[in-house]
């Protein structure tokens, strides 16, 4: 694989189907629409449709339809001339120019006007098109990767999308899947975030998520998928009060007020270690394997904690070999930090 190739986080059937799929089409040079909901990584997965596919060592340009005008989208997809309009007072290279030989993603592509859409079915079916204000037909070599959240068929039914334009650009369609049909992908993404969060907080390590939190993230819908994971989590992160102890508390609606949450847990009876591990049963169903992962990852932090991060002394603690213990460092992609002076001036010992 191309070491710009992105790296899709998750082993979840419905994923590897969709990752298998980008994986026999990108060699294939045809047009090919990717589909799915808001935040569901469809920018990555034209990405690495480009990274495997012939073309991986030219350009890859991406732009969103929804976010330009479109008299601006026309030139920026397209170039203008000097003089084509007031204020284009020099010619202007489009990005279908600039991306001869490549790959072109177009974002949001449902909000693209019927008289660009036009434009655009001219350049798929015969690589030609003229600059806004100009007279000379160019060609280019461009694989267009298009995406879109929107019913495209039903959009073409009701006359807002051309059914020959989408005809071209549907040579195949690959459907990413939204984050609640990937159960078993929610907890390594939100590891991922949090461990990239701590690095950002300057935290020494990453504490865990608590049996709470886990059924926390695993109750919620997520209607913006891995985007607004990434944020949950990393807000999360954020207004914890303890880094040394799991997260316990997942805020997912920044604007209700955390204040009721946090008093709650700073007012809440100490317990022993081996009960506050043990909170009360969740809402079934549960991801056993989550939980247990979750469990394993919090005992070993609190070992390597009061080892002082020396993993022979943490092993002994936790009733493990030294072979057993790295073989779990490495399942968790954890290291240790250098070991600290004890308090008392003692010195630290070998």
């Amino acid at each position: 694989m191309h070491p710009q190739t992105p790296n899709i986080i998750g082993e979840s059937p419905q994923l590897a189907a969709a990752l298998d799929h980008i994986s026999r089409l990108a060699p294939i040079d045809r047009s090919v629409l990717i589909t799915g909901e808001r935040g569901t990584g469809k920018e990555l997965a034209a990405e690495r449709l480009h990274y495997l596919s012939p073309r991986w060592d030219q350009t890859f340009t991406k732009i969103n339809c929804s976010a330009i005008a479109e008299t601006l989208l026309e030139s920026e997809l397209f170039g203008h001339e000097a003089g084509a309009f007031t204020g284009a007072t020099k010619q202007h290279i489009g990005r279908f120019e600039l991306t001869d030989g490549g790959t072109l993603f177009l974002d949001e592509l449902a909000t693209m006007s019927l008289r660009l859409q036009e434009k655009l079915l001219r350049v798929i079916e015969y690589g030609e098109f003229e600059r806004v204000g100009g007279q000379k037909t160019l060609q280019v070599d461009v694989r267009l990767v298009a995406a879109t959240n929107a019913n495209l068929p039903s959009l073409a039914d009701e006359g807002r999308f051309r059914w020959d334009l989408l005809d071209r650009l549907s040579f195949d369609v690959v459907h990413l899947p939204p984050l609640r049909e990937r159960e078993h992908d929610l907890y390594e993404l939100a590891q991922h975030f949090s461990v990239r969060m701590c690095r950002e907080l300057n935290w020494d390590y990453f504490p865990g998520f608590s049996n709470s939190a886990i059924q926390q993230l695993s109750a919620h819908h997520w209607p913006g998928n891995i985007r607004e994971l990434k944020n949950v989590v990393e807000r999360s992160l954020f207004r914890t009060t303890d880094p040394e102890r799991p997260i316990t508390t997942i805020v997912i609606d920044p604007f209700s007020s955390a204040t009721e949450a946090t008093a709650k847990h700073r007012n809440a009876p100490e317990h022993s270690e081996v009960s506050s591990e043990i909170e009360d049963p969740p809402d079934w169903p549960v991801s056993l394997k989550d939980l247990l992962r979750a469990t394993e990852f919090s005992w070993l932090q609190r070992a390597l904690t009061n080892s002082d991060q020396r993993q022979n002394e943490a092993a002994k603690l936790l009733g493990l070999s030294y072979d057993q213990m790295r073989a779990l460092m490495r399942k968790h992609n954890l290291t240790t930090r250098p070991g600290r002076q004890k308090k008392g001036g003692g010195k630290r010992r070998p």
